[in-house]
């Protein structure tokens, strides 16, 4: 094992290597500076909407409608046969 370090240790090795860790860290510069855009433009588009959707709420006002009762069978049919039981 010996023989094979030696052997390693006078292997040049190539430039490529040397600037390796250079062109990592400038990609992950790059990277962060991509997310810190990307976190300012999602909270940009969300002030946004959330302006647009206040004023074209207040913007167009509707009147105000009590709401119906709430049945989940579907509106109460005449002939249903609880209704033909309800003495009235």
């Amino acid at each position: 094992m010996d023989d094979e370090l030696r052997i390693l240790n006078r292997i040049d090795t190539a430039a490529a290597l040397d600037a390796l860790d250079d062109h990592i860290l400038a990609a992950l510069a790059v990277r962060r500076a991509e997310a810190r855009a990307n976190r300012r433009l999602m909270a940009l588009v969300a002030l946004f909407s959330l302006g647009t959707g206040v004023i074209a709420g207040s913007a167009f006002p509707q009147p105000a409608v009590a709401a119906s009762p709430l049945n989940p069978f579907g509106p109460a049919s005449a002939l249903a046969p609880s209704t033909l039981l309800e003495t009235r």
